[in-house]
């Protein structure tokens, strides 16, 4: 393959995970935060949190911080690095404390009273992992502000 087309990949392919990573992260934070998107909201997500799955407030609140400023983070690629590590801590809490207990596939059917497996928050997980390793690409806030 011509050098072109390793520079061309090079200049999108963070780009190309940013974009839909930071949407689901910014969708899933409104939720939490605002109550948007049938979210339940920042008091309901606090008590949720610490009766079902017995985090502390403070977690709450940076795990909440972590995806909404994350995904906004992550979509313009303002701090990266630093937001995808957000979302990535994220990702590793939910597949510990929710995800594991039911295996690895998605629950495809929606059947009561089995969750869903690790699959897609394990995909989220690597998402996130590249962008700390390769950092925004080209377009992003962050070569702007650091001339990287």
């Amino acid at each position: 393959m011509a050098r072109g087309g390793f520079e061309l990949s090079d200049a999108v392919a963070p780009l190309v995970i940013r974009i839909p990573l930071g949407l689901i992260f910014l969708a899933h934070g409104s939720q939490k935060l605002f109550g948007l998107f049938g979210g339940s909201g920042l008091t309901a997500t606090f008590a949720s949190f610490e009766q079902k799955l017995g985090i502390p407030p403070i977690f709450t609140l940076l795990a909440i911080i972590a995806e909404f400023g994350g995904g906004l983070g992550v979509l313009t690629g303002f701090l990266t690095r630093v937001s995808a590590a957000g979302i990535a801590s994220v990702m590793a809490v939910a597949i510990y404390k929710v995800h594991w207990a039911h295996g690895f596939f998605l629950n495809a059917t929606c059947a009561s009273g089995r969750g869903h497996g690790i699959e897609y928050t394990l995909a989220l997980l690597g998402m996130a992992v590249y962008l700390m390793v390769a950092g925004g690409g080209k377009w992003c806030i962050d070569r702007l502000i650091f001339r990287a």
